[in-house]
């Protein structure tokens, strides 16, 4: 499959470079210019057209422009209106920037030059152009000084990399870059649909999608996060118009959380900056993959309003969108204030609409394969109606008439009469068998949440509402007020599975139960001839499903506030700005569930009305819905809550100088600022879920911490931190064109440093060190070195319990089967049990600290003739190395630790278990192991463990062709190459390493997260997309192409001990647009496309699909309708 690939690679891209060759691009907008002077019309131009403008500043003095009037081509209109001055109009590579010169030299002269620009843009980072489609921004940075007060007004165009307004060109960081255009090409509709089609993006952790379950501990909602490099979503800082974003309200349990890209308004998108480099030392924490700055629209003049809907061919999914857009200037163009609209509802995407969801057995999908009959593709789960019980304190079978209807400890499962082992009948197709439900005999009794639970879905409905607002208005002295006002709602709802007990918290059955069929004699429902006392016995609940119930509706409200106000200005050559931020972002997560003390009150009922557990499911169909229904379906019952909140308050001060110093090739830069930011996190769950209301088991008069079934109890976690942080910045010109020097003509140097000091971890420094090389104009060279850290998560840090329940497998039982001859290889052992695990925050935690390096170069097109067109090469390698890595030993190593001390003798005091039971010990007899009982639970506290190193490299391509009477074209592809992922394990994983080297434990034992975690269950090697754009007057056609290459599920395992291949997926997206002139006044567009054109299903894995990966559907289409005014 990595040939093949590869092969897709080579061959589109051949096919772009070529069709490149044949038309052309051309932007066409409406334009009303008069003649005047090229200081005012020139910003009014950009401002109209939408792109940015680099000249000179002495160009533009004293040159009179010429009325230009009407639509037109953006390159033509602006050649028109220079038409009898000496300004030469350069498209530069991202197509977007056009630069005015007289010869190619001046572009990168150290002469004073202005930007302009018809949108404010993000303010901490170098001046410079952006680069071309969804592809490599290599920016060409130039000094800027003070001009006349008309050109001193001028917006600044300014790109993530460097803090220094006005420097020197560098171009030392690889920034990729999309601008409106592009986004708009890919006919999405969310922030995760964006964040999905980068090829640099990793695994979407954190999404919607809640296939087969769905837990009210996992970060729900309308949500998705951004993970750069696939090292994880808290390794990737998210910028909103160059400033922090908060992360969402609720986390992934307390290891994870995450900034929420569903929150960002796509609409009002300018364009999507991504520093594909470490960037501590200028952001500070979380920097480590990368930086995301989302540049949004502002100083707009007019009105656009926008709808588009959307649908999965062959789905119930249905999206649709309506965007406003509006801006005004006023006080004589000094001020403007833009606001944006948007309005987006999704339908719900059902597990029934697809095959591979359907069913949680997808064996008979993978009938013709090597993996046939596999039951790792069955996921159907144990719990069901056909529930498993044990009569309390039983140590010998009970028996009916004689014969044994349970096993020696007294366990027993209600089953149809059509499986085998029936000992007792019950009557109603229904008979009891001993044991619990284990097993391919009792396979058919696994429930098929996906196909008998009515509405189960895959994705929930969403209801999206965005409003976002900006302001600036010029004060004197060169000084500017500008402020930010946003507000993001949602309200998402689903349907996730049935619920049941926890092995930990079980629920008991009184003997006088009126449904209990070992009750007291003379109850309408016991068993004849048992040999029990008269007065009947207790009967605990092991394993069952209130599938009567029915699916839990999850329902998530999201918000998310902005306020920004700021000041910036310039003052004896310095640029300097301040501002105030705050943002929150809550999320209140309310799902239908079971009160286990109002359903053990249900349960001890001694009327016909009492639940009854004991009927069984579906006898026709016993995996489907349940046909069995109790009368009491809805005194248990509550709505169980969590609310998560997560706040960021920060206020800075930052000033730069590009040219602090005149050294021989150009001017000195210089940037400082400090900054205070205050962070805070809640986690919240209902008193049934925190502690406070207890469970009391009337019965065995034990008290369980949760009141809430199939979920342990969490403490609520709050906490807050202060972190005062400092940086410098230089930026260094070695050598400059002008020295005229052989094979270098320009050599930049970037030097940064940044200081943290947190109220609660400590402090950190961290420098930077990156530079350039361009040997000749068209090949540049690039490398720089940086060390990053990201602060542990507040939750992580305060020291409380929180509770999960998991089940893992118990590698002394698996031994003591495979001495005694039970099992005849390691990987058959089904000792499972559900298992407790008590995870503890850690307040002496570090911050987790990186090490990375990059190199690379880029081939620019300026030595070609301009008639060939314009392309641009780039090739990035990168490595980053972490260490102090945060996490909790996983309760599979912890069991693994425990067997290997137990082989030694002793045992893991974080495994608790209860004493060994008689059954317990005749389990081991003749192992030579000592007895062991039941895991009662098992701790674990987060500490600074791992280290890990990730590499690969990046490239990119684009090419913007010549106009041509067919119109112009524009093409792009970027490569993204992960060559290796591996997971260093800390020193008890070394033990266990060894003790597995050395045979003294099984080498089957698993001893998670030391391996490569390159293509496993995700992170695939190769990931590429590429696009091709045409436009000619009023219309335009766009063709797009994603690839993700296969990754590979290595606990799934044919005979040959291949694992099971996730296959490699290449998708197609087409577009078309036609753009007219309407009657009543301004300009509209229609746009119809299609994604995955060729009606793609993602790969199947043993759960369906993986969603960190994929889209759960097939064949997209969608419409859009634009009108500008």
């Amino acid at each position: 499959m990595k040939k093949r690939g590869l092969r897709y690679t080579t061959v589109l891209g051949m096919g772009v470079y070529l069709s490149t060759l044949l038309v052309a691009h051309a932007e066409v907008r409406e334009f009303n210019l008069p003649e005047g002077d090229a200081t005012k019309t020139i910003p009014s131009f950009a401002r109209q057209s939408g792109v940015q403008i680099v000249v000179p500043a002495d160009r533009l003095r004293g040159k009179k422009t010429r009325e230009i009037k009407g639509k037109m081509d953006t390159k033509i209109a602006l050649e028109k209106l220079l038409e009898g001055t000496d300004l030469k109009v350069v498209l530069t590579e991202d197509g977007k920037t056009f630069s005015l010169r007289q010869d190619l030299s001046e572009f990168r002269s150290p002469a004073q030059t202005i930007h302009v620009s018809s949108f404010q843009l993000a303010d901490n980072a170098p001046q410079a152009a952006p680069s071309a489609p969804a592809a490599e921004q290599t920016p060409e940075i130039v000094p800027q000084a003070p001009v006349e007060d008309a050109v001193n007004t001028l917006d600044k165009v300014v790109i993530v990399g460097s803090q220094i307004a006005g420097a020197r060109p560098t171009g030392v960081v690889p920034v990729t870059v999309m601008g409106e255009d592009e986004i708009a090409s890919l006919g999405i509709s969310s922030g995760e649909d964006l964040f999905r089609s980068l090829p640099i993006a990793g695994d979407v952790s954190f999404n919607t999608q809640t296939l087969s379950g769905g837990s009210q501990g996992a970060a729900r909602g309308d949500v998705s996060s951004i993970n750069l490099r696939g090292l994880g979503s808290s390794y990737t800082l998210l910028l909103l118009n160059g400033r922090r974003t908060v992360p969402y309200g609720l986390t992934q349990g307390r290891q994870e959380s995450s900034y929420n890209a569903n929150a960002i308004p796509v609409f009002g998108l300018q364009r999507l900056e991504i520093l594909r480099d470490g960037a501590a030392a200028l952001y500070g924490s979380d920097a480590i993959a990368g930086v995301v700055n989302n540049v949004l629209l502002s100083n707009y003049n007019g009105l656009k309003a926008q709808v588009q809907y959307g649908g999965a061919e062959g789905t119930n999914l249905r999206q649709f969108q309506a965007n406003l857009l509006w801006g005004s200037d006023f006080a004589d163009g000094r001020g403007n204030f833009t606001t944006y609209l948007n309005y987006g509802g999704d339908t719900k995407l059902y597990t029934s609409d697809q095959e591979f969801t359907a069913s949680l057995d997808l064996r008979p999908l993978i009938a013709n394969t090597s993996f046939a009959g596999n039951t790792a593709f069955d996921t159907r789960g144990t719990s069901s109606p056909w529930g498993g019980f044990q009569v309390l304190g039983a140590n010998s079978a009970i028996r009916a008439n004689g014969v044994a209807i349970t096993d020696s400890v007294g366990r027993f499962h209600i089953q149809p009469v059509t499986n085998a082992g029936c000992l007792y009948q019950l009557g109603n197709g229904l008979c009891i068998d001993d044991g619990v439900v284990t097993g391919a005999a009792d396979r058919n009794l696994r429930f098929d949440s996906a196909a008998a639970i009515p509405g189960m879905t895959v994705t929930p409905s969403i209801d999206r509402i965005n409003i976002f607002n900006t302001l600036t208005y010029e004060l004197p002295n060169n000084m500017e007020i500008f402020a930010e006002a946003g507000i993001y709602y949602a309200k998402s709802e689903s349907m996730t599975t049935a619920v049941g007990p926890l092995a930990h918290t079980p629920i008991t059955i009184p003997a006088d139960s009126y449904y209990n069929p070992f009750g007291p004699v003379g109850s309408p429902n016991r068993i004849d001839g048992l040999d029990i006392p008269a007065e009947g016995v207790d009967i605990t609940v092991l394993s069952y499903l209130l599938a009567d119930v029915g699916g839990r509706l999850a329902q998530v409200e999201s918000k998310q506030h902005r306020l920004l106000l700021g000041l910036k200005g310039e003052t004896a050559g310095w640029n300097w700005e301040t501002a105030g931020l705050y943002s929150d972002s809550s999320a209140e997560d309310i799902a239908t569930n079971v009160q286990n003390s109002l359903w053990h009150a249900s349960l001890t009922g001694t009327t016909p009305a009492a639940y009854n557990p004991f009927n069984g499911g579906n006898v026709a169909n016993p995996n489907l819905a349940d046909t069995t229904l109790s009368t009491d379906l809805s005194s248990f019952l509550i709505d169980a809550r969590r609310y998560g909140r997560a706040s960021l308050g920060l206020v800075d001060f930052k000033l730069s100088r590009g040219d602090i110093l005149n050294l021989p090739a150009g001017g000195l830069g210089v940037a400082a600022g400090v900054e205070v930011r205050w962070e805070t996190s809640e986690d919240d769950r209902d008193s049934t879920g925190d502690f406070t209301t207890n469970y009391y088991d009337t019965v065995t008069g034990i008290t369980y911490p949760s009141d809430t079934l199939g979920a342990s109890a969490a403490w609520d976690v709050r906490g807050n931190r202060t972190v005062y942080s400092a940086f410098a910045e230089l930026a260094v010109p070695i050598i400059s064109p002008e020295m005229n020097i052989p094979l270098a003509r320009a050599i930049d140097l970037q030097f940064a440093g940044r200081y943290e000091d947190y109220s609660d971890v400590g402090s950190v420094a961290k420098p930077k060190v990156a530079g350039s090389w361009d040997v000749f104009d068209g090949l540049r060279l690039r490398s720089s070195w940086q060390q990053g850290f990201v602060a542990p998560t507040l939750q992580q840090l305060v020291p409380v319990d929180r509770p999960t329940s998991q089940t893992r497998l118990d590698d002394v039982l698996c031994e003591a089967d495979l001495r005694a001859g039970r099992i005849a290889a390691w990987g058959l052992c089904s000792q499972r049990p559900q298992v407790q695990v008590q995870t503890t925050g850690n307040a002496n935690l570090k911050p987790e600290e990186s090490e990375s390096l990059s190199y690379g170069l880029v081939i620019d097109s300026n030595f070609i003739p301009e008639k060939f067109g314009h392309f641009t090469f780039t090739y990035d390698n990168w490595k980053i190395d972490q260490e102090n890595k945060v996490g909790a030993l996983s309760a599979e190593n912890a069991l693994t630790l425990d067997y290997l001390l137990r082989v030694r003798g002793s045992s893991n005091p974080n495994v608790v278990r209860a004493a060994p039971t008689p059954a317990d010990i005749a389990f081991v007899q003749g192992t030579g192991l000592a007895p062991i009982g039941e895991i009662l639970y098992v701790v674990t506290s987060y500490d600074n463990l791992d280290s890990r190193t990730i590499e690969g490299y990046d490239i990119g391509l684009t090419y913007e062709a010549p106009e041509s009477f067919l119109g112009r074209i524009n093409a792009y592809a970027n490569i993204s190459v992960l060559t290796d992922y591996f997971q260093n394990p800390s020193a008890v994983q070394q033990e266990m390493l060894d003790a597995q080297d050395a045979n003294e434990i099984n080498a089957g034992a698993n001893v998670g997260g030391a391996a490569s975690l390159l293509q496993s269950s995700g992170s695939p090697e190769l990931k590429w997309n590429a696009g091709l754009n045409w436009r000619r007057e009023g219309l335009a056609a766009g063709l797009t192409a994603s690839y993700t290459g296969e990754v590979y599920q290595y606990n799934v395992v044919n005979a040959a001990s291949e694992p099971w291949e996730v296959s490699d997926q290449l998708t197609f997206g087409l577009w078309g647009e036609y753009g007219f002139e309407d009657p009543f006044g301004g300009e509209s567009s229609v746009r119809l496309g299609v994604r995955n054109l060729t009606d793609e299903a993602p790969p199947l894995s043993t759960n369906g699909y993986l969603g960190n990966l994929y889209q759960p559907y097939g064949r997209y289409w969608y419409a859009r309708l634009q009108k500008t005014f």
